[in-house]
């Protein structure tokens, strides 16, 4: 009986002193109005991420002074709830159409140049980076985890993208459902560009890199339906070219992160000859929205009160990778769990 006991003594140390999986945990979100409180970065600082990533409309600048739009990033900087979070952890960045200079604007924006000036100033970026060297701020980060590696890729969907084409009564719409008048409609022409020329070669390189998981982090949706407002959606020669560029490289565990339209949802894009592309839209610091738009694709959401983004990713055997969105309450309002093996090729 002694000897009975003993063994079980023995295996229950040795299975307390099994070591856990590691934990990373990222946080993300986007717009947020500079002037107004922003408890939802406190409370992502709270849950000790290895970085909060912001995916563009950081600020509401929409001019074309540039003192304006340096004195609205000095005001947003100042305030306790962004020194909270700026102090908790790195933080990672990219622009949408509100920070870049006006509402919607693309490559013709007229101070994009002054603008990404700013933003490099702003967000800290040291002055040997490639990040100044060529036009546009996209970029690379990477966060590590032991052996394990999250490539973050930040795209740029600003300075080189074609002007979107204004939906006019009549146009034709792809569904009747639809309870709104939409915006814009997509581009027909092939040789119209989201990302330009210099920008896909970058992605192409970087997605043949290896990598244990792969964000990318876009301003604009992109694995939601057409919904007549900005998406990737409005270019889809150019969403289909990113589908085709995951393929051809053979790119693994490829995630999206997006913002923009002032609510929360999770979308799943289906592709024949392709994993699930998950994109996980975190978009609501401050800002609201009345309503969501129809997708198709939406698996989870929407949420409609100021929110973060939160991924947790415990290192297993086949890693597990959490998508939440936290809302300002401190409640979980969106819960859904994959693992790894479910976005790689068979």
């Amino acid at each position: 009986m002694r000897k009975i006991l003993l063994a079980g003594i023995i295996v229950l140390l040795f299975s307390c002193s099994e070591k856990k999986p590691a934990v990373t945990k990222i946080a993300f979100g986007s717009c947020g109005y500079q002037d107004e409180p922003q408890p939802v970065l406190t409370l992502a600082a709270e849950k000790k991420p290895a970085a909060f990533i912001f995916l563009g409309d950081n600020i509401y600048g929409d001019t074309d002074n540039m003192d304006t739009l340096r004195n609205k990033y000095t005001r947003w900087m100042a305030q306790p709830d962004f020194k909270r979070l700026d102090s908790s952890t790195q933080l990672f960045a990219t622009w949408d159409d509100h920070d870049y200079g006006w509402n919607d604007a693309g490559k013709w924006y007229a101070y994009k140049e002054k603008s990404k000036d700013i933003f490099m100033e702003f967000f800290k970026e040291p002055a040997n980076s490639e990040r100044r060297k060529h036009e546009g701020i996209y970029k690379t980060e990477y966060i590590k985890e032991g052996d394990k590696t999250i490539q973050v890729l930040l795209l740029d969907v600003r300075t080189f993208r074609n002007d979107v084409l204004l939906y006019k009564k009549g146009d034709s719409l792809p569904r009747k459902e639809y309870f709104y008048t939409p915006d814009y409609k997509p581009h027909t022409s092939a040789d119209s560009t989201l990302l330009g020329e210099a920008q896909w070669k970058w992605l192409e390189e970087e997605l043949k890199k290896p990598a244990d998981l792969r964000l990318v982090c876009s301003g604009s949706q992109f694995s939601i339906e057409y919904n007549g407002y900005e998406a990737w959606a409005n270019f889809p020669h150019e969403q289909k070219k990113m589908l085709e560029l995951i393929k051809s490289t053979k790119a693994n565990s490829v995630m999206f992160l997006t913002g923009d339209v002032h609510y929360a949802e999770i979308s799943r894009l289906e592709e024949p000859g392709l994993y699930p592309i998950y994109d996980v839209t975190a978009s609501g610091i401050t800002s609201t929205w009345d309503f969501a738009t129809l997708n198709k694709n939406r698996i989870e959401g929407p949420v409609m009160d100021n929110h973060f983004g939160l991924l947790t990713i415990t290192w297993e055997k086949d890693p597990v990778i959490r998508m939440e969105v936290i809302d300002k309450y401190r409640n979980s309002r969106i819960e859904y769990t994959i693992t790894k093996s479910q976005i790689e090729f068979k």
